[in-house]
């Protein structure tokens, strides 16, 4: 399967826009958060006329009706697998009743029938043990996959022909994305806008959602110490004090002298929190902020590189083609901002939404971050 046609909304044949159609695959014993995630996260984002840029429609195996939780109650889905046959996504969040898929690693028949009814070209996505159904189909072979890492032993002996990564938060494969579990399942979703639209769309849908806008699907799932002892200091000010001067070289000592640490005992505290080094939480803070201003502004690409810390366009260009496996300029040219692309008496693409060949930027090196290298703390303004 491939994506790229379907990754971003296609044009109806009446008014030249139609919103991206989003489905929900909802199975027994689905837990409810994961389940509203994608509505919570597609249902958000809008152009600059006010149209919602996905449709979000849940579905089941079956004809409409309930369908139970892990919960004391049960869910009501209107609409049965036939919705399945016009997605341009197809998202399946976790379940703690996949009956065969999880025991054996074999589809039931109405889940194959259902999913037989997918057209060529569908992105499909899995929230934590959604993966199995994925796998089960064989549309996992050969390619990596996560989900979340209590599971993933698990999933790596039922389905050896899978490169299942129990480390990440999320994997992009392009036509096939996986996450982790729970929270994950926002970072995923977030990402897929951010893929579609840019990074000023999903920020604005996180904005709202009260989350963060950006975690890297290579950030660590499993954090030792996630919430910081209070008997212990925090990297929370130098981290603060660093996207204060990311235009700015920025020592790993400085960040340290903001907490009164130590370098070693500075970077050992920032992975326990963060779950990356300081030199990968910098670079791609550096990387969001120039996405950002390569969508908002008109500055050269000499500029934006200066202004983001990576000091030369160079410099610039080789961090996102390693994040996003685009120069720059094409970054530019495929995600300027809603309004600018959309603005009343502007004509790029006739003023009918974003090409569905524009889409996709996303490219499987973005899962997992770069390795930290000595220049990520270089004298130069490179940081």
């Amino acid at each position: 399967m491939t994506s790229a046609s379907h990754s971003g909304p296609a044009p109806g044949p009446a008014t030249g826009f139609r919103p991206h159609r989003v489905v929900v695959l909802a199975l027994d014993g689905l837990l409810p958060f994961e389940l509203g995630i994608p509505h919570r996260i597609f249902g958000r984002p809008k152009d600059a006329l006010g149209r919602h840029l996905y449709e979000v429609v849940t579905c089941s195996v079956r004809p409409p009706g309930p369908v139970d939780t892990d919960a004391d109650f049960a869910i009501h889905i209107a609409h049965g697998p036939e919705a399945l046959a016009d997605a341009d996504t197809v998202i399946i969040p976790a379940s703690y009743e996949l009956g065969p898929v999880h025991a054996e690693g074999v589809l039931t028949e109405e889940l194959a029938a259902a999913l037989a009814r997918l057209r060529p070209g569908t992105r499909l996505a899995s929230i934590c043990t959604g993966v199995y159904v994925l796998a089960a189909a064989g549309l996992l072979d050969g390619r990596p996959a996560t989900t979340h890492w209590a599971d993933a032993a698990r999933l790596q002996r039922l389905f050896p022909k899978v490169r299942v990564d129990p480390d990440v938060l999320f994997i992009d494969d392009g036509d096939v994305l996986t996450s982790a579990g729970v929270a994950a399942g926002i970072d995923l979703c977030l990402h897929m806008v951010r893929r579609d639209h840019g990074a000023a769309v999903a920020n604005d849908v996180a904005r709202r959602t009260v989350v963060p806008p950006h975690r890297d699907g290579g950030q660590a799932q499993y954090i030792e110490r996630p919430v910081p002892d209070p008997q212990q200091a925090s990297t929370t000010t130098a981290r603060a004090w660093a996207l204060g001067r990311l235009h700015e070289p920025i020592q790993l000592r400085d960040m340290a002298a903001q907490e009164s640490m130590s370098v070693r005992t500075f970077t050992r505290r920032f992975r326990e929190e963060t779950g990356v080094s300081p030199g990968q939480w910098l670079t791609q803070q550096r990387v969001e902020r120039a996405r950002h201003l390569l969508e908002t502004t008109d500055r050269s690409v000499d500029q934006v590189a200066r202004d983001a810390g990576f000091g030369t366009a160079q410099s610039m260009r080789q961090h996102l083609q390693a994040a996003l496996g685009v120069t720059p300029t094409a970054y530019r040219r495929t995600f300027r901002t809603e309004k600018d692309r959309k603005a009343p008496g502007r004509t790029g693409n006739d003023g009918k939404g974003p090409s569905r060949g524009r889409q996709n930027v996303s490219t499987p090196r973005a899962t997992r971050p770069a390795s930290a290298s000595a220049a990520a703390f270089s004298k130069s303004s490179t940081g």
